[in-house]
């Protein structure tokens, strides 16, 4: 399963993101998004982008229109697969995710390729801050590739419904700031604080100036919560 890529390993790949036809070539995606802006994300990406990404835009890629399923619904599964055959995504494509520098909305897209069953997806840890400071080059290009042959698979990931969590002893962890979590702002939703019983663990505690923390770091964070081994 792919979780992290490094820049340097990255910047190794870049040359042959623009040339290279394998099937199980590597593909980039810029995820930058602004919650409540929907236009800023890809404003951004053309402003300079990693040379050969292609920008997964959170309201217009990665979720369905807002409604019944809340503010930024999953899209449905053959939708999103379509999308990625419209990106030139193959079975055996390595693709590689990145946003700002927090990874939050690289996370989705990660999360989303292992819904539709395909494991070789990556977070680039720095994101793209990290890559401009340690010197690589951007591109303001709008790369397209040939249409891809991606085939939906049996999810890798699990789905947790509303019904799921009202009335349940399931634990659910709040990944938003702790600000949001306690009500004290609310930037986007018409309501604030957060669904009784969830514990705040906001993602951002995750990361040191951009970086994901050691995994060893992370893994006794969340031994501290003290939850139920079957959680």
């Amino acid at each position: 399963m792919g979780l992290l890529i490094s820049l340097e390993t990255l910047a190794l790949e870049t040359g042959a993101l623009e040339t290279s036809a394998s099937d199980s070539r590597a593909m980039v995606f810029d995820c930058r998004s602004h919650l409540g802006n929907l236009t800023q994300g890809k404003k951004d990406f053309d402003a300079g982008h990693i040379p050969g990404a292609q920008h997964a835009d959170l309201d217009q890629h990665l979720s369905a229109a807002p409604g019944a399923g809340g503010r930024h619904p999953l899209p449905e599964r053959e939708v999103l697969a379509d999308q990625f055959q419209q990106w030139g995504i193959n079975p055996a494509t390595r693709i590689i995710c990145y946003d700002q520098n927090n990874g939050a909305f690289a996370a989705r897209l990660w999360w989303l390729c292992r819904w539709l069953g395909h494991d070789e997806v990556f977070v680039l840890d720095g994101g793209l801050d990290g890559w401009i400071q340690q010197g690589h080059p951007v591109s303001t290009v709008q790369s397209t590739f040939p249409q891809g042959h991606f085939a939906l698979k049996p999810e890798l990931t699990n789905i947790c419904h509303v019904g799921d969590v009202l009335g349940s002893s399931n634990t659910l962890l709040d990944a938003r700031d702790s600000a949001r979590y306690r009500g004290e702002i609310e930037p986007i939703d018409p309501v604030a604080g957060h669904i009784p019983g969830a514990i705040s663990v906001p993602f951002s505690d995750n990361l040191s100036e951009g970086y994901f923390k050691p995994a060893s770091v992370l893994k006794q964070r969340f031994e501290n919560l003290d939850l139920a081994p079957d959680s």
